[in-house]
């Protein structure tokens, strides 16, 4: 079955792009929880990951054996991807109150640079000269598709700078657990290994809160954060986990990381309607207004698509031979 998945043309890359789709709405159903400490939506969202991911991977666990470099690697991911990186990056949407959402999307013009270095230093991933082209060309068309006149606009209120560097320290963390997840793929079951980030995060998180919130009880949920909480874990965040895992096993690294920035790509278009949407929601904020795309934007965008496109042929899904 695995040999039958790795020959379908683009199968990881493909994965990986549905992954990156859904966690570009998932700001969206943070807004309810702009009120609870950062520490506290990681805590919460992991656990009903959790909790709804660990009937389905008892059976695949004894398979499975773990040497201790792969626990160190479980913890580093967890520790990494799922509690530092999500900690900055909610805080960072935190700090803008959800209003200047591109801002933040900042983070993943860096991320690839993180993912390609600890890519190429820890698998010994080969760069070759078409990568480069096809990842800068990426890279450069997701930064003018944000900031169409190439300056980045912090008139958005006094936060957004600590907002952006909030959102680079998720580029590093989410980078670097990008390559410690191929890692641990190599060698085990994506469901798996899904399953047990999210309890060790669960875990993590929780030992977390007394120091970040001075106090060890937890806020208690209403029933509108609930279930966006529940939302998150069955769309952007458990599910899309899953659905990222099985594409990374197949998918190099440094091109999963190119092939992230849909993310942003639709953070964008998401971002400049993101009245309408959220009407669709039921939220009406006055203070929130849709906005039109530049013509420029629209051809960074599908300068964007194309160079994603061209890096996901470059896919190799053995880790001997590479781009």
């Amino acid at each position: 079955m695995k040999k039958f998945f790795s020959n379908i043309p683009l199968y990881g890359p493909l994965l990986v792009a549905i992954a990156a789709t859904l966690w570009a709405i998932d700001g969206l159903f943070r807004i309810s929880l702009y009120v609870m400490p950062p520490i506290s939506i990681v805590f919460y969202e992991h656990l009903f990951g959790a909790v709804l991911i660990s009937p389905f991977i008892f059976k695949a666990l004894m398979n499975e054996s773990f040497t201790k470099r792969d626990w160190i690697l479980l913890f580093l991911i967890s520790g990494l991807s799922s509690v530092l990186g999500t900690l900055f990056f909610t805080s960072a949407l935190v700090k803008v109150n959800y209003i200047s959402i591109s801002v933040v999307f900042l983070l993943q013009k860096l991320q690839p640079i993180f993912a390609t270095t600890s890519a190429v230093i820890l698998l010994k991933e080969k760069v070759s000269i078409k990568f480069v082209g096809w990842a800068a060309l990426a890279m450069a068309a997701a930064y003018f598709l944000s900031f169409p006149n190439g300056s980045i606009n912090w008139d958005t209120g006094n936060e957004t700078t600590k907002a952006a560097l909030l959102a680079a320290a998720a580029a590093a963390c989410w980078g670097t657990g990008t390559t410690l997840s191929r890692m641990f793929l190599l060698k085990h079951n994506s469901h798996v290994a899904t399953g047990l980030r999210f309890c060790i995060a669960t875990i993590l998180s929780l030992a977390l809160i007394p120091f970040l919130t001075g106090s060890s009880d937890l806020p208690m949920l209403n029933s509108s954060q609930f279930f966006s909480l529940l939302a998150i874990a069955l769309s952007t965040g458990m599910v899309a986990m899953v659905i990222y895992y099985q594409g990374l096993k197949y998918t190099q690294a440094k091109i999963a990381t190119i092939i992230e920035l849909i993310f942003p790509l639709l953070g964008v278009l998401i971002d400049a309607n993101k009245k309408t949407i959220l009407g669709w929601f039921g939220v009406v904020d006055p203070y929130i207004t849709n906005s039109f795309l530049l013509p420029t934007q629209f051809v960074a965008a599908l300068i964007l698509l194309y160079a994603i496109f061209r890096v996901s042929r470059l896919n190799n899904t053995t880790n001997s031979a590479q781009a």
